[in-house]
């Protein structure tokens, strides 16, 4: 069995930052890419942004040059720097991990950690 625990979410006023984990347990197998959604009251899940096993890195518009996504591989553990963040961040943050062992993919969903960010 998988898990992904999240930590990092809180409450940050408009311009602040703030740094969230997220560390996946269990058998993973191989990972093809770690990455963050978030959802908004209201609104659809939408990506944040995406990080492969090799290190490409992809960001929603609405994020570039304000987070910064990284990994550990050896601890199975994806990172989202966030800085600069304004009102419209706020949302519960989901980490996503999509891995394989031929032919299965499996795509994992943390349970949500909550940022809001206050103006």
């Amino acid at each position: 069995q998988v898990q992904l625990v999240e930590s990092g979410g809180g409450l940050v006023q408009a311009g602040g930052s703030l740094r969230l984990s997220c560390a996946a347990s269990g058998s993973i197998f191989t990972i093809n890419y770690m990455g963050w959604y978030r959802q908004a009251p209201g609104k659809q899940r939408e990506l944040v942004a995406t990080i492969t096993s090799g290190g490409l890195t992809n960001y929603a518009d609405s994020v570039k040059g304000r987070f910064a996504i990284s990994r550990d591989i050896a601890k199975n553990t994806v990172y989202l720097q966030m800085s600069s963040l304004k009102p419209e961040d706020t949302a519960v943050y989901y980490c996503n991990i999509e891995s394989y062992r031929a032919p299965i993919r499996y795509n994992y969903w943390g349970q949500g950690t909550q940022v809001t960010v206050s103006s």
